[in-house]
């Protein structure tokens, strides 16, 4: 099949486990573009988390916070903020239970606790700088997505009380995103196939993470990462090899893509 579009987490996917691009990936993608596939990013991260890469990269596709702020060519085509008043009701219960958040925006994104320790090691672990405190900044700003630090253990109470509000997706072993009703990477996918007049079975997906479940499963190709995550791999229809032994270029190869 000729696919016409492929879409790459970052985390875990396009970064290495030392948070670099390999230079086999950029190769990969730069061949990918001069055959005239689409290249297009989809992640978990905010714009302003994500546009470095995406720039070194030559990419102005992409859907961020995992779904819910979706830009087709440089041009905003989707986006869907969290309610405001889900979010009140989440930060007061959060606070009741000891649990700090992060409200991030398509510009920045701020605590509601200063220098707390899952907050700065959350962000230490993706190479970025944790946020500083600023009270009640959901009130200021559309927000997109929060992060909420709890453990796996705690998560429960949270699922049952706003199940109908949010979706939530753990993504570190101390925080949990949280996004829109049924938000999903899936979601933001089909956004920019809609925009170019795609199928899903035109597409192709690489990724490894919890958060890429969906999206692998509604693409006509979906790739994990041989370093994904052990609940993704069943949901992919080929498993390529490790982000730090040439992953994504193995997997077009494999693909004939490039």
């Amino acid at each position: 099949m000729s696919y016409k579009i492929v879409f790459f987490d970052i985390d875990g996917t396009l970064l290495n486990t030392d948070h670099t691009i390999p230079e086999e990936t950029r190769r990969a993608v730069r061949q990918l573009q001069d055959n005239g596939v689409l290249v297009a990013i989809a992640t978990g991260r905010a714009p302003f988390h994500l546009l470095p890469v995406a720039q070194e990269l030559g990419i102005d596709t992409y859907v961020g916070f995992n779904g819910s702020y979706v830009v087709a060519e440089g041009r905003l085509i989707r986006e869907t903020p969290l309610s405001r008043k889900t979010l009140a009701d989440l930060e007061a219960t959060a606070h009741a239970n000891g649990h700090p958040m992060v409200f991030l925006s398509a510009d920045t994104c701020y605590a509601n606790t200063a220098d707390h320790p899952h907050v700065i090691e959350s962000f230490h672990s993706l190479r970025l700088a944790p946020p500083v405190c600023r009270q009640r900044y959901w009130e200021e700003a559309s927000i997109y997505q929060a992060f909420l630090y709890c453990g796996e253990q705690e998560e429960h109470n949270y699922f049952t009380r706003f199940r109908d509000d949010v979706s939530f997706v753990r993504w570190h072993r101390v925080v949990l995103d949280v996004l829109p009703p049924n938000g999903s990477k899936a979601r933001g996918i089909e956004a920019v196939l809609r925009h170019y007049g795609l199928k899903p079975e035109d597409a192709v997906a690489f990724g490894d993470g919890l958060n890429d479940r969906e999206m692998l499963a509604y693409v006509g190709m979906g790739v994990a990462m041989g370093n994904a995550h052990e609940q993704v791999k069943p949901l992919a229809n080929m498993v390529t090899r490790h982000v730090n032994d040439a992953g994504i270029h193995y997997g077009l190869r494999q693909l004939g893509l490039i």
